[in-house]
């Protein structure tokens, strides 16, 4: 069997001859050969040296790093903007978007040690700042560019199986781009009447996304808002962001789509539930040391039929963890193989920068020997 037809026998809940292997190697790959990497840019045509790569160390490719399937446009009174400027303490990207309400912008500063864009202002301060998000994003327009889906799928032909990602939902928005942690929590404290009117008008406007996807070729669709149980519990996911999820898992399904939901921070609580809200697949699952489940418990909260997508936790890519330390935990995650099927091999989230080489193909190696069924 291909990697793609691994992954997808996983997915059709039948058992292949064994565990899929499958690395997010994009954002090592830009750094390990200083690919430029701009995040106000997106990626159209395909990236025939990071698929090569992927051949290289005989890795699945499913997850896109800043490929999109289909557009966004807003009418005319939404004026939305990038544009990136050099300053004192290096490149830094700038986003706007005007309405009749006000404007807004966000940035994100440059790190060339991390190899990545980090917030250096948020966007969203004040209740006026959340309508005028709320304003723009609930206009969003959407258009297919499934010529892009089908040169990348040819392009991957049988190492894997392209995902197509939808971004955030709502909440997603305000945690990761907008607000951050901080403010978004003193808003459900202080105005949570408007916050709830905000997430409610951006999510309904992003279920017109949910019925363009369901059109697309694609078999899988990514979902999430990096999704970490110490920020983001069952209770809290409930009451923001379920009505959304449950609607998008529900439709992805009348379609003949299966979804996948990122879930890269702790563990607790989420596995059962997303597995209660309908979600096929967890995906970037983080067991400890880094995360709060061992592999046993990510199993038995999940219960057999979700599939665990992960495995190996960022900080055992690299030193000061042994060779010894990431060949116990990749094993550990094979392991699991024995209880359900519903099992892929890979990082927890992506390959950090400055992973050796040798512990690529020491997973590949321990994926074919021990994950056999």
């Amino acid at each position: 069997m291909t990697e793609r037809d691994r992954l997808l026998t996983v997915y059709r809940g039948e058992t292949p001859d064994r565990v899929p292997f499958y690395l997010d190697l994009s954002h090592w790959f830009y750094q390990s050969y200083k690919v430029p990497f701009d995040l106000s840019v997106t990626v159209h045509g395909v990236e025939d040296d990071l698929l090569a790569c992927h051949r290289k160390f005989g890795a699945g490719f499913a997850i896109p790093n800043r490929i999109s399937y289909f557009d966004v446009s807003y009418p005319p009174e939404v004026r939305s903007a990038v544009f990136r400027q050099e300053t004192e303490r290096g490149p830094e990207l700038t986003w706007t978007i005007g309405t009749p309400l006000g404007a807004i912008r966000r940035k994100r500063l440059w790190n060339e040690e991390s190899y990545s864009w980090g917030i250096s202002e948020w966007g969203v301060r004040s209740e006026q700042d959340l309508r005028v998000l709320a304003y723009a994003l609930s206009r969003a327009q959407y258009h297919p560019a499934w010529e892009r889906y089908t040169c990348w799928r040819e392009a991957v032909d049988g190492i894997g199986v392209p995902y197509l990602s939808i971004g955030y939902s709502a909440m997603g928005q305000l945690l990761n781009y907008w607000m951050g942690v901080e403010q978004t929590l003193f808003a459900v404290a202080d105005i949570p009447a408007v916050l709830a009117e905000v997430i409610d008008e951006i999510n309904t406007n992003l279920l017109k996304l949910i019925d363009l996807v369901c059109q697309s070729p694609a078999e899988v669709i990514l979902m999430g808002d990096n999704f970490s149980s110490d920020i983001q519990s069952p209770r809290f996911v409930e009451k923001w962001s379920a009505k959304f999820y449950r609607e998008a898992f529900g439709r992805l399904h009348k379609a003949g789509k299966f979804a996948a939901v990122h879930v890269d921070g702790r563990l607790r609580g989420l596995l059962r539930y997303f597995a209660s809200l309908g979600a096929d697949c967890l995906d970037a699952v983080t067991p400890a040391p880094m995360g709060d489940l061992t592999t046993q418990q990510c199993r038995e909260e999940a219960g057999p039929a979700l599939i665990l997508s992960g495995g190996v936790p960022p900080p055992l890519w690299i030193e000061p963890a042994s060779d010894d330390d990431f060949r116990h935990a990749v094993l550990a995650w094979l392991e699991l193989r024995k209880r359900s099927a519903r099992l892929i091999a890979a990082a927890g989230d992506q390959v950090p920068p400055g992973a050796p080489e040798h512990r690529i193909r020491l997973m590949r190696d321990l994926v074919e020997e021990f994950g056999r069924y």
